[in-house]
């Protein structure tokens, strides 16, 4: 065995194996076939590169096309239906106009999240409605001069709610329910999300049309139609959506209290788009906890401010056109129950009718036992909670004005003073910016806690109080915070006494933060310890205050 395997043994050892004699082409086989991968990959961005330039190139060929065909004019009446910009018009798409010209509205197909009970109880909700008051608008001043009368038609004709009286199931507002892991009093969660905020910008204004609703937006829809059929259940800017809280509980039943953003579009073509923009909606519910029954439900804009309402209408054919703004005053805008719901037929316990109701018979008769609540809020920190939810920068407590004077100086603290031509806190546009960025900033939030009680105030709040001759005291704080305000915010740093000893405004403070650091003024100079350039601005200007405050108080 030994000799026969010596024999199979190569006498000479440069031979190359059978392996061996392989190995060449495999490598050569190898090194083809990374550089047909490599020639692979470099090919997919390049050929997705071309798929997407002549995807640009025929876009733009076809909205050339459409400017001529059109003209600009007609182009953005288009744009404002084509909602996925294709400049193609689908059936969903194309809708609005076929309703408008053959005068029909075709049955709705919302998606909702539960079916109704067809025997289950049913909730007869009225409108109310006040329109808004012309002459509070500051373009009444001057006799809405430059305003053509086209811009305000939708809102001069809308002098009632489109419904006056409607009728919802009561498990419809199952919407209002809060989720399992939010059941406690105080508990806040999200009906309707917001998806804007300040890094995503805001929606088109250039549209007619909402979007349908779906799932809970569908309540919400149905809701707002009442009073005008263009709701838009998300308002073009953040934050958007609908917010509940619990206030109270017991075994049965819940009171929810909610607050809504949303706005309607008054305008319809040919007249160009004209937004109306409540502060906000607010309301209450009470209903059983499995939606069977709802007590009592109503819904309103708060008209306890002198201005209420943000409007802003386009004057031209494209969404970078000229944009006119306004605020006014609207008295009321509400839903309210008529009463508790109720079912339309009662069966006894073998499920034979007793009794029922049709549409011309008398309602039946129920009396309602009162409910006692185990655990509960005051409406006031209720609301407070949804506020905070919606604007993070009221986790600082703004005061109304003169009780802000009144506690500066009781613990010795400088006023934080903002004021404005609309409010702060609701979807006024006047603030929008600031409380987005810097007055919910951690730092801001910190130092404001420590050393400042804050208010904000409507300008139009500040003139009355300064005509006031009854209260000589606030009149003069009133009159010394006029005398440094300039359009459209400023932010103060006062004495408790009302003397103004630092103020900024809004657009310089903007201004300020834009530059680079190299063409920073040396009115404010940036902390080392805050990157955002806001927040350390916003940072210097109330230190700096808190300085100048100093010697104020040391003359």
């Amino acid at each position: 065995m030994a000799a026969d395997v010596d024999k199979t043994t190569p006498e000479d050892g440069s031979k190359i194996s059978p392996q061996n004699a392989h190995r060449g082409p495999v490598s050569g086989s190898w090194i083809s076939k990374g550089l047909w991968t490599l020639l692979l990959v470099g090919a997919v961005p390049l050929l997705a590169f071309g798929i997407k330039y002549y995807q640009d190139a025929q876009f733009l060929k076809r909205h050339e096309e459409s400017v001529r065909t059109l003209g600009a004019e007609g182009l953005f009446l288009f744009s404002s239906l084509d909602t996925d910009h294709d400049l193609y018009l689908s059936p969903e798409e194309f809708k609005p106009i076929a309703e408008k010209l053959t005068g029909i509205t075709p049955p709705v197909d919302f998606e909702e999240e539960v079916t109704h009970d067809p025997n289950g109880e049913t909730l007869t909700l009225e409108a109310k409605m006040q329109p808004l008051l012309l002459d509070s608008m500051t373009k009444s001043k001057d006799g809405f001069l430059g305003v053509s009368h086209s811009s305000l038609s939708g809102l001069r004709s809308w002098k009632s709610p489109a419904v006056p009286s409607s009728s919802f199931s009561a498990s419809q507002f199952r919407a209002f329910l809060p989720p399992k892991n939010k059941v406690e009093v105080g508990d806040t969660w999200w009906v309707i999300p917001s998806e804007l905020n300040i890094f995503t910008g805001y929606l088109p204004n250039n549209r007619y049309h909402p979007p349908s609703p779906k799932g809970k937006e569908v309540l919400i829809h149905s809701l707002l139609s009442m009073f005008h059929p263009r709701p838009f259940i998300k308002s073009r800017f953040a934050p958007q959506g609908t917010v509940a809280c619990i206030r109270a509980s017991n075994d049965f039943y819940y009171d929810i209290v909610f607050r809504i953003h949303a706005e309607f579009q008054l305008n319809d073509v040919p007249d160009f788009p004209f937004w109306f923009t409540p502060g906000q909606f607010a309301g209450n519910i009470i209903l059983s906890k499995d939606a069977s029954h709802v007590r009592h439900f109503h819904l309103y804009v708060p008209n306890d401010r002198s201005l209420n309402v943000d409007m802003e209408w386009l004057y031209g054919a494209s969404e970078s056109s000229n944009m006119e703004v306004d605020i006014g005053y609207l008295p009321q805008l509400e839903l309210q129950s008529t009463g508790p719901s109720t079912p339309s037929i009662i069966m006894d316990e073998e499920g034979n009718i007793i009794d029922s109701r049709d549409g011309g018979s008398e309602p039946i008769q129920f009396v309602f036992e009162d409910i006692h609540w185990i655990s509960e809020l005051s409406r006031q920190e209720a609301a407070r909670r949804l506020d905070v939810t919606f604007y993070p920068f009221k986790r600082v407590s703004y005061l109304p004005f003169s009780e802000a004077f009144e506690r500066a100086e009781a613990e010795n603290k400088l006023v934080h003073s903002i004021l404005l031509w609309g409010a702060l806190d609701d979807q006024s546009c006047s603030g929008r910016t600031l409380r987005e960025t810097v007055l919910e900033s951690s730092p801001v939030l910190a130092l404001l806690n420590q050393s400042f009680i804050s208010s904000w105030s409507l300008v139009r709040e500040l003139e009355n109080m300064q005509a006031d001759e009854q209260n000589n005291a606030l009149s003069e704080k009133a009159r010394l915070h006029l005398e440094k305000y300039n359009f459209p915010v400023e932010m103060m740093v006062a004495l408790p006494n009302g003397t103004i000893v630092h103020h900024i405004n809004a657009n310089f403070f903007l201004d300020q933060t834009a530059m680079k650091p190299e063409e920073e003024g040396a009115a404010f100079s940036f902390s080392g310890g805050f990157e955002d350039p806001s927040t350390s601005t916003y940072i210097s200007f109330l230190k700096e205050g808190l300085e100048k405050a100093k010697e104020y108080q040391a003359q």
